[in-house]
């Protein structure tokens, strides 16, 4: 299964990567069943609907029980979307297309995202659908596909370009445009301008090789020398044209370029040039995807802090933010549900640290900022999301909501844990869901400087009808937070108030897909900025076993 993943902090899509389709295994017993012509549908789910649309199929392999399907899916990735997968496999009757037609031989459900989390993005499941057989099982292999992904950085200078200036020299900059397949131009860089000389040195810049050249190698780049002028009429210079591959030679005599001006060549019989442009530098390096880094095993680690102070009012009363009804969740839940049931795809064990803050406890009535919803400060761990939820309904019959609404003690806590683990291996999640304005605002901004060094990432999600603007001095969009004369090093927190995605026909699955959507989608790039920082590369993915986990007669998709 082939998929392209949406680099949503970019202006490019990134074409990413990610499938390959490997085995369908069946255990089911050749004198029980003769599969001699076998394909699969791929289906897929829209979101905050329960209805199943037909994606693709694969082609059809006749006479085996082991049949090695070619025909990839092609998908699009995201990470903050729950992407609802379902395969059915068919053993052919007839020529007809419809499926009605053919004998059904099993089926499963999975995420995308649990095949992208899985070991190497390798995972296997059992087919079911039959009453009474065994159906066998299937084995997905997911791969990014790549679309040059990396990234150039060069320096050039100039030498005796033509004087512009009537009182002074030039003041010259570069303008770089890819050719397209029609032979027009797009400009694709701009170097800075150096004033009053006709030797510049530009700065060493950096640009993706598809902006360069679109992955031809030897495709044409033209390069505009420019004279800067105040008023925006820039004087030109001259050109040259060079190529991807030229320029990745580096310093050279293949990488010094006549800069020509054909208006003066075809006025002065004796023109030689502009002056030449000569490559100083060139380096090109590998732009990792998150993908990447999931496929080489890191983890994300997803822990849950819930807001238990007394705004939130009587868990027993309906007008409550915790109110537990029968019949529907409340925005706590929701919020956990939305985000915790994407990012457990990308956590192999399932275990979920989850506190509560500002409540007093039992027995004595101490006031806790960090206490674990399970009761058991050895091991805080929830088992799944449902644990999660599950210890949360528990705690609010045990403890006793109160104040005020302190979020360092949980974010310094879970900033322990990450400082321990830096080599890639795992990123740190926190969600923390809150009705009201933070009470120590000073030294959460202090923990999130600090946890800004770490692999870790903060969601704020406010609930109720509070007035959340101070929440935005924590989510570093605009400007860095900042403590004691000290910014952070990364932009780590995503603040977003429920309300403003709640679906008005009363769809909660809708309302979570909405939340999720917006407070996950920078997780991926706040992953990738801690391991750039650092200078972490993503691991290897393991090798794909061919070897299934159960015996025999083996179905390749």
């Amino acid at each position: 299964m082939f998929l392209k993943n949406e680099d949503h902090a970019s202006s490019y899509a990134c074409m990413a990567s990610i499938g390959d389709f490997d085995p369908l295994h069946s255990t089911v017993p050749a004198t029980k069943i003769e599969v001699t012509v076998s394909f699969v549908v791929l289906y897929t789910q829209g979101i905050g609907t329960k209805e199943w649309r037909e994606f693709g199929r694969t082609e059809v392999i006749e006479n085996t029980l082991n049949p090695d399907f070619v025909r990839k899916f092609v998908l699009d990735f995201f990470f903050e979307e729950k992407q609802n997968l379902r395969f059915d496999v068919y053993n052919v009757d007839t020529r007809s297309s419809n499926i009605s037609k053919h004998d059904f031989l099993g089926q499963t459900f999975c995420t995308l995202g649990e095949i992208i989390g899985s070991t190497g993005s390798r995972m296997e499941r059992t087919l079911s659908g039959i009453p009474g057989k065994k159906c066998g099982a299937i084995i997905f292999t997911a791969e990014e596909l790549s679309n040059c992904r990396d990234i150039a950085t060069m320096q050039l200078c100039a030498n005796k370009l033509d004087k512009k200036d009537f009182f002074g020299k030039s003041d010259p900059f570069l303008v770089f445009y890819r050719s397209n397949e029609d032979g027009t131009f797009t400009i694709c860089h701009k170097t800075e301008v150096i004033k009053n000389t006709l030797n510049p040195v530009w700065q060493p810049f950096t640009i993706p090789v598809r902006a360069l050249c679109n992955g031809d190698y030897d495709r044409t780049v033209k390069i505009d020398v420019y004279d800067w002028d105040r008023d925006g009429s820039h004087d030109f210079i001259g050109e040259f044209t060079t190529s991807y591959r030229e320029l990745s030679r580096g310093q050279s005599q293949f990488n010094v370029y006549e800069v020509l001006n054909p208006k003066k060549k075809g006025k002065k019989k004796k023109y030689v040039n502009s002056g030449t442009v000569t490559l100083l530098s060139f380096k090109v390096e590998s732009e990792y995807t998150f993908v990447d880094f999931i496929r080489g095993g890191t983890q994300l680690n997803f822990t849950v802090a819930i807001d238990f102070t007394a705004s939130n009012g009587n868990p027993a009363q309906p007008t409550s933010l915790h109110y537990m009804s029968p019949y529907q969740m409340n925005t706590y839940a929701m919020a956990l549900k939305a985000v915790g049931e994407i990012i457990q795809d990308y956590d192999s064990d399932k275990l979920f640290p989850a506190y509560g803050f500002g409540a007093k406890l039992p027995p004595d009535g101490k006031i806790s900022h960090a206490f674990p919803l399970n009761g058991n400060s050895e091991d805080p761990n929830c088992v799944g999301i449902e644990g999660v939820l599950e210890a949360y309904f528990q705690s609010l019959r045990t403890v006793q909501l109160y104040g005020p609404t302190n979020f360092a003690p949980v974010i310094n806590q879970v900033a322990r844990s990450a400082q321990d683990i830096t080599d890639g291996s795992q990123y740190f999640v926190l969600l923390m869901i809150t009705d009201g304005v933070i009470s120590d605002m000073v030294q959460t901004k202090e923990a999130v400087v600090n946890a800004s060094a770490l692999p870790m990432s903060i969601i704020i999600v406010g609930v109720g009808p509070a007035e959340f603007d101070a929440m935005e001095e924590l989510d570093g969009d605009d400007v860095r937070v900042s403590s004691r004369g000290r910014f952070a090093e990364r932009d780590i927190v995503q603040f977003v108030p429920f309300r403003d995605y709640i679906d008005r026909s009363g769809n909660q699955v809708l309302s979570m897909a909405r939340l999720a959507k917006d407070v996950l989608a920078e997780i991926p790039d706040q992953l990738l900025s801690f391991m750039k920082s650092k200078g972490i590369d993503p691991r290897p993915a393991p090798p794909a076993s061919g070897t299934p986990s159960k015996p025999p007669l083996n179905t390749r998709i």
